[in-house]
């Protein structure tokens, strides 16, 4: 085993898959509901790589991968068993939650503590996803 380092091992987050049945409708949904951009869309033998993330964040996004096998057509909306997909963060979440009800978007498990604000909204193939507001700190 090698001996650890201050260096870290890697220099960031690059993607996450998220499997989709269909790349349209869920680039639709996460670009003009929730406003996460293109950063790559090219088909290569037949394949579609699309990448998307939130603008000012280039290098960190979700590959919305076609799910091909039955295995993985399976897993599309459940690939996290429940649990959140993300997290994203916000510097105003009364705005966001009336942005996603203004989409048709349903919201639940609004939360409060000491330190955030949070609440609940699933994509389209029902992925949850966590927005949070963190007090007294930029993110």
């Amino acid at each position: 085993m090698t001996a650890h380092t201050d260096e870290s091992l890697f220099s960031g987050i690059g993607r996450a898959v998220v499997l989709v049945e269909d790349p349209d409708a869920a680039l639709a949904f996460y670009r003009d509901v929730l406003g996460f951009g293109v950063l790559h869309d090219e088909t290569v033998g037949g394949y579609r790589y699309l990448h998307i993330g939130v603008p000012g964040q280039e290098t960190v996004g979700l590959w919305l991968m076609t799910a091909t096998s039955g295995r993985e057509r399976g897993l599309v909306g459940g690939q996290c068993g429940g649990q959140p997909l993300l997290v994203l963060y916000t510097a105003d979440l009364d705005a966001v939650r009336e942005h996603l009800r203004g989409h048709g978007v349903r919201v639940w498990n609004e939360q409060e503590d000491a330190d955030s604000r949070s609440l609940h909204l699933a994509d389209l193939y029902g992925n949850v996803i966590v927005v949070a507001q963190v007090r007294g700190s930029v993110v």
